[in-house]
């Protein structure tokens, strides 16, 4: 007969290994702009995320751009990375991530009544249409970025030739407006917040807009792999019910003054920069579109990747419906209602 003391020891261990099973798993997830991304806007948010700390831990992780992001992807140092229409296929064509899906929205270009990024030229410029930009130099915040894909679209659209018609350069988006106003390119690329600076508004005008040029656009995706959402699902989906409790705390516009607090708090801008405009459905003097149930449109998706098969920036096309996995979103989005 087995002693009492013996008993209690077997009954520690059991308990240690329930502990051990029961640690939460640690959930990272990639950023490059806070506020324009939604990573580090979640833990501003934490007595809504009824799951932290329980079955989860969750840490927003910050990256320069989407290489290093793929990278950390591969080696299992991420667990989801916001990756660009632009970017996502890569990740799959290139970096070989062929177990790589897309599990929620980040935000949309070109949904009616929301934002849709702008290309501007000087107001006295000659440049009237976009067949005027021959021979011009243009700014580009990256060559294969998102708004490349759409700028790039619309000149080839309108006859220019790419390597021959026009001259295109790298640029950060925060130096464009000073190129612009220096002359030294005839046009630039207009995103959320640098679009709406008062100062680019009243010297420069608008030539086309992204919608314009490509249409619905499914600009930022949440990107996870297949083997960690199967090995860890029932957390994950824990996860994505916080997620969208913050983000529709985040859109609902009664939390408006709170949600700018937080990004004067997490960018130190001054209120007046994000007031007007964030998370606010006012055209092209407000937001982005951001999908309350975090729900990305496949079928803009597939069109965007389309386009950059056809534009020479990926040697084939993928079919997305094969690369999504929308449960983890839906079954927590259930839960909520």
């Amino acid at each position: 007969m087995r002693s009492i003391p013996c008993m209690l020891c077997a009954i520690a261990v059991a308990a240690g290994i329930g502990s051990a099973r029961a640690e939460p798993l640690k959930i990272t997830a990639s950023f490059v702009v806070p506020v324009a991304n939604w990573a580090p806007l979640l833990l501003e948010k934490k007595e809504l995320m009824t799951h932290l700390g329980k079955s989860y831990t969750f840490e927003a992780v910050s990256y320069r751009g989407t290489p290093p992001m793929i990278s950390a992807l591969a080696t299992a140092e991420l667990t989801i990375a916001d990756l660009a229409f632009s970017s996502f296929p890569i990740a799959i064509e290139n970096a070989e991530l062929s177990d790589l899906r897309v599990i929620a929205d980040e935000f949309q270009d070109g949904v009616p009544g929301y934002y849709t990024d702008e290309f501007f030229v000087l107001n006295e410029s000659p440049i009237k249409t976009v067949e005027d930009l021959k021979g011009k130099v243009i700014a580009t915040n990256a060559v294969g970025s998102g708004i490349d894909i759409a700028q790039r679209a619309m000149l080839v659209k309108h006859g220019l030739d790419l390597k021959r018609g026009v001259t295109i350069v790298e640029a950060a988006f925060p130096n464009m407006k000073a190129m612009l106003f220096e002359h030294k390119v005839d046009m630039i690329q207009g995103a959320l917040p640098f679009s709406l600076d008062p100062d680019l508004r009243a010297k420069a005008r608008v030539l086309f807009t992204q919608s314009e040029a490509v249409g619905r656009t499914q600009m930022i995706i949440w990107a996870a792999r297949e083997g960690f959402i199967s090995a860890h699902r029932a957390a994950m989906v824990d996860f994505m019910e916080d997620m969208l409790r913050v983000r529709r705390w985040f859109l609902d516009p009664k939390n408006h003054d709170g949600a700018v607090q937080i990004a004067v708090d997490l960018t130190k801008r001054p209120a007046e920069s994000w007031s007007k405009w964030l998370f606010l459905k006012n055209g092209q003097a407000g937001d982005y579109f951001h999908d309350p149930d975090a729900k990305p449109d496949l079928a803009a998706l597939q069109s965007n990747i389309d386009l950059q098969r056809d534009l020479g920036f990926l040697k084939s096309s993928i079919d997305v419906r094969k690369y999504a996995d929308l449960t983890l979103i839906e079954e927590a989005e259930k839960r909520l209602k």
